[in-house]
């Protein structure tokens, strides 16, 4: 769905007949009417079979022919424009290419070059797996691209001519610069030429399945890679794609769509609301809000005040409290705990000194691979655990810090598993 393809993008209609109108006769004749190019009869002839050619595999040799016969020809950009279009019809990307950079060579102001420019070499971006080959292929694009959006009517074309050529081709060219922005991860850049993008389309283009709506889905992720991520944003856009895309696509931009808006809001529930409204506006309206999730101070707080004791708490839940909670707040579960001797079960070691263990105890902390526990000895182990074990210790509840939080246990001891007694087996009696 991501590839455009010029044979159906750059239409007959968007490329009005070649304004120069060709005489032929001697070269001494007399000079043609205004607009006309005088040409003699053998140049006329092999012009005249590259221009009347109907299909491209016989146009392009023909046009070939002529620019060959006569390199330095008056309509040498008329015969390079139909050459251009006659091999992408062929089609051979290649050779198309290499039209257009002739074209460009001799007239760096035209469009329909540019135009094949910056689709042909972001079509060849796509094919490249080497990252520099990558971005340089799209920074070439985006570079004719900047020159397509600058370029300026030929005194031989109608305004209205210009126009609708300038009309077809503009979002190619906005296309063109934000995705080799976004590849360097240039986020502002890309954001602003996708949004153009769009705007420079009918609505109901943004609707139909290939590149409009996978920049769409593109300008999704250029929020979601922004710093800060705009969650926001990124659901819009990524839904808006995914209400309108086929399978496969439709899957995979729900993923994303859906990921940026549980990030934002913090669970799915009211994503339906979202794929309800982004069916009938292209861009978030005004009053448009998703409600953020709770912050971690806000759960804490909840927390405290619907459990009526906060002692019943796991241990996990104490030191999110601690965690993230408010001073006051966390000191409320700390007043629960403090100076009381426990048992923390399922301890896995971090590090091992002769008087002091760390470990991680909470789910966070054990992922993590990092310590949320310190346990200060009693008295230093004759046997101490290897790092990656799980113990159990005992200690009795000293100090903590939040901010990495660090629970601090003194009198510390491990739990050492007691062995099960050894069962006699009952005496026999003798035999009688």
């Amino acid at each position: 769905m991501k590839k455009a393809v010029i044979a159906s993008l750059l239409t007959a209609a968007s490329f009005a007949p070649y304004a120069t109108k060709i005489a032929f006769g001697q070269a001494a004749a007399a000079p043609a009417d205004a607009g006309q190019v005088q040409m003699p009869a053998a140049e006329y002839a092999s012009y005249n079979t590259c221009a009347s050619a109907t299909t491209p595999a016989a146009k392009a040799p023909a046009c070939e022919a002529y620019l060959t016969a006569y390199p330095q020809s008056s309509v040498k950009a008329d015969v390079l424009q139909q050459l251009m279009i006659a091999y992408s019809q062929v089609p051979s990307n290649e050779k198309a290419l290499d039209a257009a950079d002739r074209l460009l060579q001799i007239d760096p102001n035209n469009l329909r070059g540019l135009t094949f420019e910056v689709i042909l070499r972001k079509q060849a971006a796509d094919a490249l797996t080497d990252p520099a080959a990558k971005q340089a292929a799209l920074d070439a694009a985006a570079s004719n691209a900047t020159k397509g959006l600058a370029a300026t009517k030929p005194k031989d074309m109608s305004d209205a001519d210009f126009k609708t050529l300038q009309t077809g081709v503009t979002p190619n060219f906005y296309s063109a610069i934000a995705t080799a922005a976004l590849n360097k991860k240039d986020t502002a850049t890309a954001i602003t030429n996708f949004k153009a993008e769009l705007a420079a389309v009918p609505v109901d283009q943004t609707t139909k399945p290939g590149a409009v709506l996978q920049d769409t889905y593109e300008l999704g992720v250029a929020y979601y890679q922004s710093t800060p991520p705009d969650y926001v944003n990124c659901t819009w856009y990524t839904s808006r794609a995914a209400a309108y895309a086929p399978d496969p696509y439709k899957t995979e931009f729900l993923k994303v769509a859906t990921y940026c808006y549980k990030k934002y809001h913090g669970k799915a529930d009211g994503f339906d609301t979202v794929t309800a409204a982004v069916q009938t506006n292209l861009n978030p309206p005004d009053d448009f809000k998703i409600a953020p999730a709770p912050s971690p101070a806000d759960i804490v707080a909840d927390v405290i005040k619907t459990t009526p004791d906060l002692a019943t708490l796991a241990i996990g839940d104490k030191e999110f409290i601690l965690a993230n909670g408010k001073p006051e707040d966390a000191e409320k579960v700390w007043a629960t705990v403090k100076g009381k001797d426990v048992e923390v079960p399922q301890v896995t070691i971090v590090s091992v000194a002769d008087s002091v263990i760390t470990g991680s105890v909470s789910d966070d902390a054990v992922q993590a691979k990092t310590a949320d526990f310190t346990f200060n000895l009693k008295e230093p182990l004759k046997t101490p655990p290897a790092v990656g074990d799980k113990v159990n210790m005992t200690g009795t509840y000293a100090s903590y810090t939040p901010n990495p939080i660090m629970i601090t246990m003194s009198d510390a001891a491990l739990v050492v598993a007691k062995k099960a007694p050894v069962k006699k087996a009952p005496a026999r009696r003798a035999a009688h």
